[in-house]
């Protein structure tokens, strides 16, 4: 029998080492395999049967301490587990009453047991977090430790100022008496802790007067409701990135649009300062100083509860050879789907079923926000810059190679791009795409990527291959707010007539081979061929790619 973690971690250190940290993407020529489905499972208890039947190949997001035991006792699945920037949180909206009180906020905070929550739900596999990056973060700075518990939040009520009334409920210093406060969340078919998670966080709530009870609902119009602002609180879990300025998306008053990642609506100008002030960083010093200020005074605010940060777990069927984990990367990765091929005699192309636990929400990666619709998504479309998958820094991707200069006036980065590139479509892929992508971008001000280009003051096209991006200021993320974009073809963003209601994968663009693709033209491993509601969503690979066997 194996034990808990062990098992996972003698896995993951099973993997090839496959160069270390001196990481050669020419290592890895794929896809392999011609076809690709990302398979739509809800039920927890159904992947894990596909998977031991062989329905599945690939299931990420494990979080149920029995489902890794299980899985790592199967000889016919292979796990691997690594830290990640996974960060799970109660969100309040602070635009209305009673929510926007800091002190009803941090009251709540310390009434809810996120050490007893995260060891009876994870059992050793998630960590609570009471900071708002997370612990694999070198820039974590969790906040200096409160009293906690339901009668230590109720005493910081009433030195606030706060009452109850006869019926046990808070009153406000102004006298209005605290209504009932819906909790969102999906239902337990789809995320079971995440809903017991609710009910605990409302049932903690209620303790101290603010009474709450979890309404759970279908995931997608869960986020319909909180991206129009509709919401008492909801829970939400956030992969976030590897730099802090991503606190910038989720806490500056700039972000709190219908579509920007500030779903609390906290507008703060001390935080928005500081926020504006780690966002342009010129250097490393000053961003670790600034992340400190930003953390220290969302400790004070409390915008969202820190609840727990997960470890990453996956598992693939061990009938497959190319699959790569490290200990910051488990094997549900690009480079296992560039890398892997069946050991089995006479299955030399058979296609890859890889897990999704919930139905693709948009294809238009203008609006997408789910990490489902990102899973297919990132197949699809790449960026400048990658990272090293061993050390988290930047390595080539679609740019060969670049530089930065820290002028006076602003940072300029240059770019110059692979020789023979080219879209799924078979058009070149040039330095004018580049441009396009990220002007197209800025001028429709799109919420989700618009913080990225938005500090962009001129593009130039030095011929055949270089951009150069003129900054109108200094700052040390400059290289992977635009590294880092996606990219789009010029000869299919020139035809969109509005962003927001763009439906690539159902617009006809061309055919490639004797096929017809939509407008989710890319240059990413694989192509998008159709999505079956309720059912799947089939790829092919992309005989274009510039990691493909034979260019």
């Amino acid at each position: 029998m194996k034990t808990r973690l062990a098992a996972a971690l003698v896995m993951l250190l099973a993997w090839p080492s496959w160069g270390g940290s001196s990481f050669d993407i020419s290592a890895f020529r794929g896809p392999r395999m011609s076809e690709l489905y990302y398979v739509v499972i809800r039920d927890t208890d159904a992947q894990l049967l596909a998977m031991e039947t062989g329905k599945l190949d690939v299931l990420s997001d494990i979080y149920r301490p029995a489902d890794v035991e299980k899985l790592a006792g199967s000889d016919k699945v292979e796990m691997s587990l690594a830290s990640s920037f996974h960060g799970f949180f109660i969100t309040f909206n602070v635009r209305k009453f009673p929510w926007d009180r800091a002190e009803l906020r941090t009251a709540a905070s310390m009434a809810m047991d996120r050490r007893r929550w995260t060891r009876d739900l994870f059992s050793g596999y998630a960590e609570p977090m009471t900071s708002f990056l997370p612990a694999v973060s070198p820039y974590c700075e969790p906040p200096e430790p409160r009293p906690q518990g339901v009668d230590a939040a109720r005493r910081l009520l009433a030195e606030a100022g706060w009452t109850w009334n006869t019926k046990g409920a808070l009153v406000s210093p102004e006298g209005r008496e605290v209504p009932k406060t819906r909790v969102f969340c999906p239902p337990s078919s789809v995320a079971a802790t995440t809903t017991e998670i609710a009910w605990m966080a409302a049932d903690a709530l209620s303790a101290i007067g603010a009474p709450a009870e979890a309404e759970p609902m279908d995931f997608q119009t869960m986020l319909a409701r909180v991206d129009a602002r509709d919401f008492d609180a909801c829970t939400n879990a956030w992969g976030m990135s590897r730099d802090p300025d991503v606190l910038y998306s989720f806490y500056h008053s700039s972000m709190d649009v219908e579509g920007g990642y500030n779903l609390s609506g906290i507008a703060d100008p001390e935080l928005d300062a500081a926020l504006l002030e780690l966002r342009n960083a010129p250097d490393e010093a000053s961003a670790r100083t600034a992340a400190g200020r930003a953390q220290s005074l969302l400790a004070a605010l409390m915008p969202v509860i820190p609840v727990y940060s997960r470890y990453s777990i996956s598992a693939v069927r061990s009938d497959w050879d190319g699959i790569f984990a490290t200990d910051r990367v488990t094997s549900d990765n690009l480079w296992t789907l560039l890398s892997m091929t069946p050991r089995g005699a006479g299955e030399a192309d058979r296609p890859i079923y890889w897990n999704i636990p919930e139905e693709i929400r948009s294809l238009n990666p203008f609006v997408s926000s789910t990490t489902y619709d990102w899973t297919v998504l990132g197949t699809i479309y790449d960026s400048l810059i990658s990272v090293n998958p061993y050390t988290f820094e930047d390595i080539p991707w679609l740019a060969e190679s670049w530089s930065i200069d820290m002028g006076e006036r602003g940072s300029v980065l240059t770019f110059t791009l692979r020789e023979g590139l080219l879209w799924q479509d078979g058009r070149p892929l040039t330095a004018e795409d580049v441009r396009f992508s990220i002007l197209y971008v800025k001028d429709a001000k799109i919420p989700r990527f618009y913080d990225s280009v938005r500090d962009v003051s001129e593009i130039e096209i030095i011929p055949p291959r270089t951009v150069r991006v003129f900054m109108s200021n200094t700052s040390y993320w400059h290289l992977h707010n635009i590294g880092g974009m996606i990219i789009l073809p010029k000869h299919v963003l020139e035809k969109v007539e509005d962003w927001r209601t763009w439906q690539p994968a159902r617009a006809p663009h061309a055919d490639v081979d004797g096929l017809e693709i939509t407008e989710l033209v890319g240059s990413g491993p694989f192509v998008f061929r159709e999505s079956r509601t309720g059912e799947y969503v089939r790829m092919t690979r992309n005989k274009h790619y510039m990691l493909e066997v034979g260019r």
